[in-house]
């Protein structure tokens, strides 16, 4: 039997205004999963390693080491599409161990959202908070329809991961958006369109803010005109394709990359597209 799973909801009013001793942070941009669709091959998972001063934080898993022991339960069958390199190397854990740390030094975990290559990792770290949007955690666990029972992977959630979830559109933040700060400088940012209840996540850095965009974009060319090197970035059509194929609501998406290609273009934020190795392989230590 399936553990249960534990929640709290927030209110819709969060802290997000708000400074707190925790600032700057240092990310280390980790490569969770290696995924190999055929028009698409070496798509990597992007995640961050935050430091803070109460324990590490993760903002999104990739998979996690029960998805690459059992891929036929925890990923099923879109493997076939996404033709993951199955490497207890690529997960976060085994990059965390490797590091000198422990699962328990994980205290939080801040999804962008509940896709089998962002939370397949939840179960390394089973003591860690894991924050997410009240809307996805309804699509993914307690209220899914008929699209969503094909979309997530009940067997990554069967530990009964601790969730904390919230509600609503959040706080006036910055930049004209509204947000959740779940964490002393980590804001999630409701950015629903891939999924019902999609989020980015911004963290506060000494050079500014840096935001995991998830898959609110796929191809950073939609968002930027240059890496972070400043390598010029050319449409990849197989990504934008992919990315309307697997998305809930295509209108939000295109409103999404208006949005994001408006903050990268400011002087403090970075923002970082989930799945785009041109962008992953930079930031990458």
């Amino acid at each position: 039997m399936a553990a249960p799973v534990r929640s709290s909801v927030t209110n819709a009013t969060s802290t997000a205004g708000t400074r707190a001793t925790m600032w700057p942070m240092r990310i280390e941009h980790l490569r969770a999963a290696v995924m190999n669709p055929l028009t698409m091959p070496g798509m990597p998972a992007h995640v961050f390693l935050c430091h803070t001063d109460d324990g590490l934080v993760l903002v999104d898993t990739g998979f996690g080491t029960a998805d690459v022991t059992d891929p036929g339960r925890r990923i099923g069958p879109i493997r076939g599409l996404l033709r993951p390199d199955l490497d207890d190397r690529h997960t976060v854990l085994r990059q965390l161990q490797e590091r000198g740390h422990d699962a328990t030094d994980v205290t939080h975990v801040v999804l962008t959202h509940l896709d089998l290559d962002h939370a397949g990792g939840l179960s390394d770290f089973p003591h860690a908070t894991v924050h997410t949007t009240a809307d996805e955690h309804a699509a993914a666990i307690t209220d899914p329809d008929a699209l969503d029972k094909r979309r997530y992977r009940p067997a990554q959630f069967a530990h009964g991961p601790d969730f904390a979830l919230h509600a609503g559109p959040g706080d006036e933040w910055r930049y004209g958006l509204t947000g959740h700060e779940v964490l002393p400088g980590i804001v999630l940012v409701p950015m629903p369109g891939h999924s019902r209840g999609h989020a980015a996540v911004a963290v506060e850095t000494a050079d500014g803010v840096v935001l995991h965009a998830g898959d609110a974009v796929f191809d950073g060319s939609h968002v930027a005109d240059a890496t972070p090197s400043g390598r010029r970035l050319t449409p990849v059509r197989a990504a934008r394709g992919f990315e309307m194929v697997v998305g809930r609501d295509r209108s939000r998406i295109r409103a999404n990359h208006r949005e994001l290609r408006r903050l990268a273009s400011l002087p403090d934020v970075l923002v970082v597209p989930a799945h785009d190795p041109r962008i992953t392989d930079e930031l990458v230590d």
